[in-house]
């Protein structure tokens, strides 16, 4: 098993900040010769706690049930929770001459996160800015991807560093936003609507998660987190709207034990699926 590569972290750092122009653009990230990524999407949110890593579970699996090749890069380095719900929680990454091989789940996905290259995956995080795009390269361009239909990169919530070096560094062909139905996510989501369009990247459209649960005698439809603000996000922001997620427990529960490819209802954003499929 290889240990995840500090000074080489370090080392991109200083090249990326040390030794640039004022007056040159941001890095542009390429993969490596061995590593083929046809279409990047981001997915993201403005705030955190709105099920962002959740809609990339869902499209990370829906795809791969429809047959493409899917990888999945968790950006959220400071708050990684992808490898746990694909089952590789305790796992590692292993290195292959100078490259990462990443993990890959029972179903086909390859993911690259930092749980998976840290001694104790409940060890805390404690880098800096510079230290996080270090890593965010090297888990681009150094990960052994191989041939890959749709990369989904996980976004940290928020509009800082890792976030803003995903728009200006990766190929980014679009973004998923995740909402909630709470009455200051609108706000939120104009400020990632913003971000995208400040970035020039296009927004795919939103998907608002926990949007409501089914009571489990009656059936009727609970919005325990207030109506939805689904319909006039979009049409403020002139979005598409991609679909609501319910509140499910037994897909709660299935993040917790690892099982979330086998038991995730299929069916779920149908639209936004079709929708990063292009």
């Amino acid at each position: 098993m290889a240990e995840f590569d500090e000074e080489a972290v370090r080392s991109d750092v200083e090249a990326v900040f040390g030794h640039r122009s004022k007056h040159e653009g941001p890095e542009k990230y390429q993969v490596n010769d061995k590593s083929s990524i046809k279409h990047v999407v981001g997915v993201i949110s403005g705030k955190g706690g709105v099920g962002k890593s959740l809609v990339t579970g869902i499209l990370a699996t829906e795809l791969t049930r429809k047959g493409h090749k899917v990888g999945i890069l968790d950006a959220d380095i400071t708050g990684p929770s992808i490898p746990k719900m694909f089952g590789l929680s305790g796992q590692h990454v292993l290195g292959q001459d100078d490259k990462i091989v990443p993990a890959e789940s029972k179903g086909g996905v390859k993911i690259i996160s930092t749980n998976l290259i840290l001694q104790n995956e409940n060890d805390p995080v404690l880098w800096r800015g510079p230290m996080l795009m270090g890593a965010l390269k090297q888990f681009y361009e150094d990960t052994l991807w191989g041939d890959i239909d749709y990369l989904l990169v996980d976004m940290p919530p928020g509009t800082g560093d890792v976030a803003l070096t995903v728009f200006q560094s990766l190929p980014i062909e679009g973004v998923v936003i995740v909402s909630s139905p709470q009455d200051l996510v609108q706000v939120i989501v104009g400020k990632a609507v913003k971000m995208a369009a400040m970035m020039d990247v296009p927004v795919l459209g939103v998907v608002e998660n926990m949007s409501y649960m089914e009571c489990p005698d009656c059936g009727k439809r609970l919005e325990p987190f207030g109506p939805s603000h689904l319909d006039e996000i979009v049409g403020e922001f002139n979005v598409r709207d991609l679909g609501r997620i319910p509140i499910d427990p037994r897909v709660a529960a299935a993040c917790d034990a690892g099982t979330f490819e086998s038991e995730l209802p299929s069916g779920l954003i149908p639209d936004a699926v079709e929708t990063v499929e292009g």
